[in-house]
């Protein structure tokens, strides 16, 4: 099994527009991050975690031939926006399978009506098979077992998915420690941290260490990352051993 990072950048990405920030004007293409997903596969299956506007250019860069089924971890429009990019794995495969918390599917059929429509559809427009995803609720994608992991961000609950030995979390702020216990000692987690500063509503590093140090996984990534974290060579300096800045179209494989 593979995971490919498709985006490792928090709402605005990296470069924010109009910034003259240091960290937005670097060269080094791991300072440059769109927003956050992930694309976990193998011969047998293809899987992405979250499709926010950046969905179409992570699908053309990745090479990603064929989308079995699409998480959603919340509604937030960074994790969202880019569900209408579909279309070209609905025309080759027909309807799309999404995996959503019951509020985000209703959120999703607000604001794409036309997705969600069973009549008078608009032609050119994709479909999807929606599917609610339950706390406590396993379901499997082509014979893979996915255990959602539940967690706040900040008042809001969202999901993280434990696929076989990987677990991929973000927007994380807090976690009960039962769903904490469901992933310990994993071989890869991929956690949020934003930035050094504290934040309302995501881990910062500090946060974001002290969640791997309770998790103690073989290998951690951290993600969703802002401009304010600094230039990535050099804040990859100050981690732990076993603990990785991710960046965009990173890929690794887990056996």
């Amino acid at each position: 099994m593979k995971v490919y990072f498709l985006g490792t950048g928090t709402s605005q990405g990296i470069p924010v527009i109009g910034s003259h920030h240091s960290v937005c004007l670097s060269d080094n293409p791991k300072d440059k991050r769109l927003r956050v997903s992930v694309w976990v596969h193998s011969d047998d299956f293809s899987i992405v975690i979250d499709c926010g506007p950046d969905f179409r250019q992570q699908m053309l860069v990745s090479k990603c031939p064929r989308l079995d089924a699409l998480l959603f971890t919340h509604e937030h429009a960074d994790h969202t926006a880019g569900l209408d990019d579909i279309r070209p794995f609905y025309f080759a495969q027909g309807d799309i399978s999404i995996y959503a918390h019951g509020r985000v599917l209703e959120n999703l059929a607000r604001r794409f009506d036309y997705i969600f429509e069973s009549e008078n559809k608009y032609p050119g427009a994709p479909s999807v098979n929606a599917i609610e995803v339950k706390v406590n609720d396993s379901f499997k994608v082509k014979q893979v077992e996915i255990e959602p992991i539940n967690a706040s961000h900040g008042n809001l609950q969202i999901f993280g998915y434990k696929i076989g030995s990987f677990v991929y979390l973000t927007d994380v702020k807090s976690m009960d420690i039962s769903e904490v216990n469901k992933i310990k000692g994993i071989a890869v987690l991929v956690i949020n941290a934003l930035r050094f500063e504290p934040h309302n509503t995501h881990f910062n590093i500090e946060e974001a260490l002290d969640f791997i140090s309770l998790v103690q996984p073989k290998k951690a990534y951290l993600t969703h990352i802002s401009h304010l974290m600094g230039f990535h060579d050099e804040v990859q300096k100050m981690l732990p051993k076993n603990v990785y800045l991710a960046y965009d179209n990173l890929e690794i494989e887990i056996k």
